[in-house]
């Protein structure tokens, strides 16, 4: 049973490959980030958290961001103010004698440059305090506006997905009150990890305790990088039963239960899962006993729902369940958990997807199954996510203003490219190349058109093209669009339509991965066993990304700046319809024949093309586009019936699909 719940849970869940290659690029995306935002005097940093950082891909599953400014730091004691110039850094002083264990007071000692600091300053014995919960008001909608406050969080809903993003503070020093943890760890975490956990501090994120003295104004200590360390340095064994107890929790525990009354969460089944590990009680955690594992975990956290006590991880002193697990309610569900205790692990029955791996065990009496994770998933399925990991656009290109910025973001890859990467990172350094070498060419070409003498424009265009053909070469078969797009805006349109027509032999190839779809027979005869980068110049395509702050095509100005109001800074295309788009735009100047044909083949697409073609996502900037071309050609009544269309489609197409 154990063998084939992790088989199931690798096939559903990831194996420790696919999951390795979903951390490995978080991180090289963060690190590009990171690298150049470095050069700002008021650096924000965002951090992503949660199970997706984690490595989890969950359906329904929000996006958690922490942000924080570099230039402001909190310190444990005034003997650290040494270590900061206090010129440019901002200092607060943490705190924590008054405040329960967890939490803290937030002391401003130097002025700040940001008003919402300065706004959520309040006075106490003398003393200027930072506010959390005023603090947590004011930049609840920074990011997304109209935010709707949750714990420490704004929260909402973006493109279908929900996000929670929190702004905090960081500090470069490990709190007093969780030096006890780095005593405990003995057996797990392995000590590079922890001194690196060490290292990098912690958090403050805005929300005080409900018992404590001054809750509006106290701020909760947060172990958030460190727990994705943590997580990390877990063995893919272990990281199952992690998510394990998350799916018990969702689809057993809190199935029949009403919001309100729902007194675990994930965060719980995090911690409790470390402390498992940690007190070393099931050593050599392997797929033979997975469901031991789950146990074992169960059985702690029965422990502490009965005593009402569950231990913060780094400050024990620190009770998760001090405001929500005691009285009748934690009686409750003490009873619900000892009855599910009593049925042992028949238990995982009553979890839908948890019951479909170890059913068949049950019921043909299979004595063993394969665990080896290198023939559970063919090459493919490690292309793909390779492939969908590395286009997720982290939010690089919100830096982008200008010139000196995608410069900076060159130079910035450049450095990258003589790092030691593991193979997943190069081909996200490969990927981003594009983007920035694309975005370069047009705001270069932008930049010098009619603003300059003839030679500086031939010089400008001529550094255009090679950017755009390096791309090429970089980059997706889709990826050549990109130079159709030049050529048709620098008026060369027989020269995009030849770039076109190559394009589309590529994309006609029966092997070609679009969107993650692909025949993965013909795909493997085709390309299999070659380098991943080889592989994504021969047969991938993805969807078209235009950053809005550039103008690539005139014809789609109105859409990018309908898509900015919003605050959306790109606007995706599908390839498909991009390059019909293209080829009607081109070919009204050279065969009036050629663009009729392009229009029709544009409709069929657009009307027919729903699911594999045109997502649910992008059906609506598709009809706008059908609509651009049809008003082209003087058909104005055909635009408006495109236009309800879309709005209908628009209307339902966030829940349908997440972006």
């Amino acid at each position: 049973m154990s063998e084939s719940a992790f088989l199931g849970m690798c096939l559903t869940v990831g194996t420790s490959q696919q999951v390795a290659i979903r951390r490995e690029i978080a991180d090289i995306q963060e690190m590009v980030i990171r690298l150049m935002k470095s050069t700002k005097d008021d650096m924000i940093t965002e951090m992503l958290s949660g199970s997706t950082r984690e490595g989890f891909r969950l359906e329904g599953s929000d996006v958690d961001t922490m942000y924080w400014s570099e230039n402001h730091r909190v310190i444990m004691d005034m003997s650290q103010i040494e270590y900061y110039n206090t010129a440019n850094t901002t200092l607060i002083l943490s705190e924590s004698s008054e405040c329960p264990p967890g939490f803290t007071l937030l002391q401003l000692l130097t002025s700040s440059r940001y008003r919402t600091v300065l706004s959520a300053c309040v006075q106490m014995n003398d003393r200027v305090y930072i506010s959390s919960s005023t603090y947590r008001q004011l930049t609840c909608s920074l990011i997304y506006p109209n935010s709707t406050l949750h714990g420490p969080c704004g929260s909402g809903v973006r493109g279908g997905m929900e996000y929670d993003t929190a702004w905090c503070f960081v500090c470069d020093f490990w709190p007093l009150s969780a030096s006890s943890w780095k005593d405990r760890c003995y057996s797990w975490p392995d000590p590079e990890v922890v001194n690196d956990i060490v290292r990098n501090g912690c958090h403050f994120v805005a929300i005080g305790h409900p018992l404590g003295p001054h809750e509006n104004e106290e701020w909760r200590i947060s172990f958030s990088e460190a727990e994705h360390k943590l997580v990390s340095s877990m063995n893919h064994c272990q990281f199952l039963t992690y998510r394990l107890l998350k799916r018990f929790l969702k689809e057993v525990v809190n199935q029949q239960l009403e919001e309100s009354n729902k007194l675990l969460c994930s965060y719980h089944m995090k911690i409790t899962v470390f402390w498992v590990i940690q007190q070393n009680t099931l050593p050599r955690l392997c797929p033979q006993n997975l469901l031991a594992g789950f146990w074992v975990c169960f059985k702690l956290l029965l422990k502490w729902v009965y005593e009402g006590v569950c231990p913060n991880f780094f400050i024990p002193q620190n009770n998760l369940f001090l405001t929500k697990v005691h009285g009748s309610a934690q009686n409750r569900l003490f009873l619900q958990l000892h009855e599910l205790y009593k049925k042992g692990l028949a238990c995982l029955l009553q979890s839908s997807s948890i019951r479909s791996y170890i059913i068949d065990v049950l019921h043909n009496h299979i004595l063993s199954v394969c665990t080896d994770e290198s023939t559970m998933r063919p090459e493919v399925e490690f292309d793909v996510e390779l492939v969908r990991e590395s286009t997720i656009v982290p939010y690089i290109h919100v830096l982008q203003k200008d010139l000196c910025g995608l410069t900076t973001a060159i130079h910035t890859i450049e450095q990258l490219v003589y790092s030691p990467l593991t193979q997943c990172q190069v081909v996200t350094i490969q990927k981003l190349t594009v983007y920035f070498n694309v975005y370069t060419a047009f705001e270069l070409h932008n930049l010098y058109t009619n603003k300059c003498c003839n030679k500086q424009m031939y010089i400008a265009d001529k550094i255009s093209c090679h950017m755009l053909k390096l791309a090429a070469k970089f980059g997706f078969v889709s990826d050549m669009l990109y130079i159709a797009m030049y050529y048709y805006k620098t008026l060369r349109y027989r020269e995009a339509l030849s770039v076109i027509e190559m394009t589309k032999i590529k994309l006609a190839q029966p092997c070609l991965m679009f969107n993650g779809h692909v025949h993965k027979d013909r795909y493997t005869k085709a390309v299999g066993g070659q380098s991943w980068s080889k592989k994504m110049r021969q047969a991938v395509a993805w969807d078209i990304i235009l950053n809005n702050d550039i103008c690539y095509i005139s014809e789609l100005i109105p859409e990018q700046q309908s898509a900015l109001q919003v605050k959306l800074s790109i606007l995706k295309i599908p390839v498909f319809v991009m390059l019909h788009f293209l080829e009607f735009l081109c070919s009204r100047h050279v065969d009036t024949t050629l663009s009729q044909t392009a229009l029709y083949e544009l409709q069929t697409l657009v009307h027919h093309g729903q699911g594999l073609y045109v997502l649910a996502k992008h059906r609506d900037i598709s009809w706008e586009i059908l609509g651009i071309c049809q008003q082209i050609t003087g058909n104005l009544q055909a635009p408006t019936v495109t236009r309800t269309r879309s709005m209908q489609l628009h209307t339902n197409c966030y829940t349908e699909e997440n972006i």
